[in-house]
């Protein structure tokens, strides 16, 4: 049995995350704490690049992860405020430069990725999902986010266990500006 559930961890798509400064991801995961339905709420708050990344990829994957950190300091960001899930709640987030790191990834595993991850994502931590459109409407009335800049700290690599994510590494930008 453990065979079968290692083999079956193996198999896992692969999650590829933006990781946030530490103080703001404590900061968000509260928030998620706070207002996730909490039989859905398997993670802590995080920004998802990518959804799903083959297996098989994995080793790759590490070696352009690798070459982008060591090459390019954090990437400037901004928290702009509030975003409407329909049937949820985000923080909405803009960085360029993580965009173009994310693009330059997409492009090196072309015909790999799923349709959802070949398109270009909008940069978000989901606070609150799954709830009717009123209960959203309700946060987002009630929710005050100051706007703030910050810098992603690195990228977070995760396997997809059905629910929740097996974390496996993370990868940190040491990049000179």
């Amino acid at each position: 049995m453990i065979a079968d559930r290692d083999a079956g961890e193996r198999n896992a798509p692969l999650i590829l995350t933006a990781l946030l400064p530490k103080d703001m991801a404590a900061w968000a995961t509260a928030l998620r704490t706070e207002h996730f339905p909490p039989e859905r709420n398997y993670l802590d708050a995080h920004v998802t690049l990518f959804h799903a990344i083959p297996p098989q990829c994995e080793e790759e994957l590490g070696d352009v992860l690798k070459r982008i950190v060591a090459e390019n300091p954090p990437p400037p960001a901004r928290l702009e405020g509030m975003m409407s899930l329909g049937g949820g709640t985000a923080l909405k987030l803009v960085s360029d430069e993580m965009l173009g790191h994310r693009a330059r990834i997409a492009e090196h595993f072309t015909g790999m990725l799923t349709a959802q991850d070949q398109h270009k994502p909008r940069l978000h931590v989901t606070i609150q999902n799954k709830v009717s459109s009123a209960k959203a409407k309700e946060l987002q009335a009630q929710l005050v986010v100051e706007p703030r800049d910050f810098a992603f700290r690195g990228f977070g690599l995760y396997r997809y266990l059905g629910g929740p994510w097996g974390h496996m590494r993370d990868w940190s930008f040491r990049g000179s500006p």
